[in-house]
C-alpha cells in the first residue's frame, strides 16, 4: 500500500483549515476560557469586597440556568397544562411559547461589563452631559442594610437618562438591575442592556400567561437578592409631576414575602431632578390631544439634528453642558417592618385585598421618594416666573422672590441643592439655562417669560410643586 492519492489544491487547504479548527477548539479555547473566568472570577471577588450590597450567586448564574428554572416553575408548569388543555393545543407548543418570553425577560448579566465597561460609559455619558450631584443620602439608614437583605431602589422617573445616571452615581455600592421597556430590543442595545442585568417587559401586556412569567421571574430575582431599581410611576412623567403609582412590578416583589423569613426587602426610596431634561419637548407635545404617534425616521432625524447641532456647538466652543442633574437617597423602608406594623401578611391575602394593601404600601413609597426629589436652579426660577408670569423682573426682584421661595421650601423640609453653597450663584445658574433656552427674554433691563414657553417652565416648576407649601403654588 505505498500508492499516492492525489487532493484538490482547495481540498487540502480546506482539511488544513478544519484541522486547525479542530486543534484550536480541543486545546487552546479551552485553555482560554479558563483563563479568561479564572480573570473574571477574581474581579468578582475583589469588586464584591468593595460593595455594601453584595452580588448574590442568583445574578451570577448562567443565564441557560435561569431561563430553565423560570420553565418548569410549578406555577408556570400548571398555567402552561392548563392552557393547552383550555385551547386544545399541545403542550409542547405552549411550552415553546413559555421559553420564549422567558429567553425574552431574562438578563446575563455580566459583572465585568458591568463594572468595567457599564460603570465607565454611564460616568462618561453623565459626567459629558450634566453636572452631577448626590444632594443628600441616608448613610447612617443605608449603612444599617443587611448585606443579605433583598433592596430595591424606588425612583421617580424623569428621563431616560435616569439609568445612566443612577447606575453610575450607585455602582459603589452595587450593581442595579432595571426592568426595561420595549424601546431597548433593538440590536445590538439589546445584548448590552441584557449584559447590564436589565431585564425587559412588555408594558401593558394583557397575556395571561406571559405576565405569570414576568411575575415568577421577579419574584425569583427578589428572593434571590438581586438588587434591583424600579419606577412606580410605570413610565416617564410627561408634564414633570410625579405620577401616581403603578402596582404591577411591586406586587409581585410583595406577594410571596414572608415577614418573618430570614432574607427582608429594602426598599430606598431615591429623587432625580434635572436643571434640563433631554426630551423635554418630545414628553410635553405626547399630552396634546392632536399628538399623533412618531415615525422611528422621524426619531431618528430629529436625534440626529439635536446631537449634531451640540456637536457644532462644542466645535465653536459655544456649548454648555445641561446644568445640574442631582440624586437624593432616602432612608431605607423595611417591608418586614411595615408588615409587622400594620399587622398583614400578603400571601394571606384575596387578590382584591392585597391590591389595596399593596396600592396602600406604593403610595408611602412614592410619598418617600417625594419627599427627596433636589430641588434644583432651573426649577427653582421656573417657579418664580410662573408666580409672576404676567410682570417683568427685575435681577433684584427675582433674587429677592427666589430667596422668599426657597426659605417656604426649607420650612416645608424640602432639599435644596445650592451650588457653590451661594443663594445668589444658583439663582444666577437657573436664569442663565432659562435665557440661553430663551424661555425667558431680557427686555429693557427686564426678565419676562415668553407665553408660548409656560408649557415648558410649567414642566419643570411641576418637578418641585409637591414640596411647595400650598400658598406658594402658582
Amino acid at each position: 500500500m505505498t500508492g499516492q492519492v492525489t487532493l484538490p489544491f482547495w481540498l487540502a487547504i480546506v482539511l488544513l483549515l478544519l484541522a486547525g479548527w479542530a486543534a484550536l477548539e480541543r486545546l487552546l479555547i479551552p485553555s482560554v476560557r479558563w483563563f479568561l473566568r479564572r480573570r473574571v472570577n477574581r474581579f468578582v471577588e475583589e469588586i464584591g469586597k468593595r460593595l455594601h450590597l453584595e452580588i448574590h450567586p442568583f445574578a451570577l448564574t448562567k443565564r441557560q440556568v435561569l431561563i430553565d428554572r423560570l420553565m418548569y416553575d410549578p406555577r408556570i408548569l400548571e398555567a402552561a397544562g392548563a392552557r393547552a388543555r383550555d385551547k386544545a393545543m399541545p403542550r409542547d407548543v405552549v411550552m415553546a411559547e413559555v421559553e420564549r418570553y422567558a429567553r425574552e425577560i431574562v438578563p446575563s448579566f455580566n459583572a465585568y461589563a458591568y463594572f468595567r465597561f457599564g460603570y465607565w460609559l454611564a460616568r462618561k455619558t453623565a459626567r459629558l452631559l450634566y453636572r452631577v450631584r448626590v444632594g443628600i443620602a441616608d448613610e447612617a439608614g443605608l449603612s444599617r442594610v443587611d448585606p443579605k437583605s433583598s433592596v430595591v431602589f424606588v425612583m421617580n422617573h424623569r428621563s431616560n437618562m435616569d439609568y445612566i445616571l443612577v447606575a453610575y452615581l450607585a455602582a459603589t455600592r452595587t450593581a442595579l438591575s432595571y426592568a426595561v421597556g420595549e424601546w431597548a430590543r433593538i440590536w445590538p442595545l439589546q445584548t448590552l442592556i441584557r449584559s447590564m442585568g436589565a431585564y425587559f417587559i412588555r408594558r401593558g401586556s394583557g397575556n395571561q400567561l406571559y405576565r405569570l412569567v414576568l411575575e415568577r421571574y421577579v419574584h425569583m430575582a427578589t428572593q434571590g437578592g438581586v438588587v434591583q431599581a424600579i419606577y412606580p410611576e410605570g413610565g416617564l412623567t410627561r408634564d414633570g409631576s410625579l405620577l401616581p403609582p403603578k402596582l404591577g412590578l411591586l406586587d409581585y416583589m410583595v406577594r410571596s414575602f414572608d415577614p418573618r423569613g430570614e432574607r427582608d426587602l429594602v426598599f430606598i426610596p431615591v429623587g432625580i431632578n434635572y436643571d434640563r431634561t433631554l426630551e423635554d419637548r418630545s414628553l410635553l407635545a405626547e399630552l396634546s390631544p392632536e399628538a399623533r404617534r412618531r415615525s422611528l425616521v422621524h426619531v431618528v432625524r430629529t436625534s440626529l439634528a439635536f446631537i449634531f447641532r451640540n456637536l457644532y456647538q462644542m466645535a465653536r466652543g459655544q456649548w454648555y453642558r445641561f446644568g445640574y442633574a442631582c440624586v437624593n437617597f432616602g432612608s431605607p423602608v423595611s417591608l418586614g417592618g411595615y408588615c409587622v406594623n400594620e399587622g398583614i401578611d400578603f400571601r394571606s391575602m384575596e387578590k382584591d385585598e392585597r391590591f389595596a394593601r399593596v396600592e396602600s404600601l406604593a403610595v408611602r413609597l412614592m410619598s418617600e421618594v417625594g419627599k427627596v426629589v433636589p430641588v434644583l436652579p432651573v426649577s427653582l426660577v421656573a417657579t418664580v416666573f410662573l408666580k409672576r408670569r404676567e410682570y417683568g423682573l427685575s435681577e433684584l426682584e427675582l433674587k429677592a422672590e427666589s430667596f422668599r421661595l426657597i426659605e417656604a421650601l426649607r420650612s416645608s423640609g424640602a432639599h435644596l441643592y445650592v451650588p457653590r453653597k451661594d443663594q445668589d450663584y444658583a439663582i444666577e445658574v437657573g436664569l442663565r439655562m432659562l435665557t440661553l433656552r430663551r424661555l425667558v427674554e431680557e427686555k429693557e433691563g427686564l426678565f419676562v417669560a415668553r407665553p408660548e414657553e409656560f408649557p415648558l417652565l410649567l414642566y419643570y416648576a411641576n418637578a418641585i410643586r409637591h414640596l411647595l407649601p400650598p400658598d406658594t403654588t402658582s
